[in-house]
């Protein structure tokens, strides 16, 4: 198997230098965000240096707020010999409406749980707790 090392990357290797486990790996290949690689004699999936790359744009996708779903087509836009960059233009801008309603909803719940926390004295029974008392439906908000 010497030789065969040379022509690619095991398993834990791409996962050591993508920083992530073997699992995450396995997963992104069941997917179909990675290619299934070739595989040795003796069983060892051998994966092209080039997955290091596509592994690290599903990682900063990810953090973007994109979905693996979303990766997903994205990465087929990117792999298409039609690729047209509007079609991703159009995907990040539709990802941003998303993220923004998001924050407005969060800001929404931030709202409340101020709202709770400066009604609660921060002592006493917990059956006079008007966090508790609103969290059941009993009390006022």
């Amino acid at each position: 198997m010497g030789g065969e090392q040379v022509k690619g990357l095991t398993i834990s290797q791409v996962a050591k230098q993508v920083g992530v486990n073997v699992e995450t790996v396995r997963y992104y290949e069941r997917l179909g965000l990675i290619s299934k690689p070739p595989r040795t004699e003796s069983g060892y999936r051998l994966f092209p240096h080039e997955v290091i790359g596509r592994i690290k744009f599903i990682k900063r996708a990810q953090e973007l707020g994109f979905t693996l779903s979303e990766i997903n087509k994205l990465l087929g836009l990117a792999d298409s010999e039609n690729f047209d960059c509007h079609e991703v233009r159009q995907f990040a801008s539709q990802k941003l409406r998303e993220i923004e309603s998001k924050i407005r909803d969060l800001e929404k719940i931030k709202i409340v749980l101020q709202d709770l926390s400066s009604r609660c004295p921060g002592q006493g029974s917990i059956s006079q707790c008007p966090i508790i008392e609103t969290l059941s439906g009993e009390g006022g908000g």
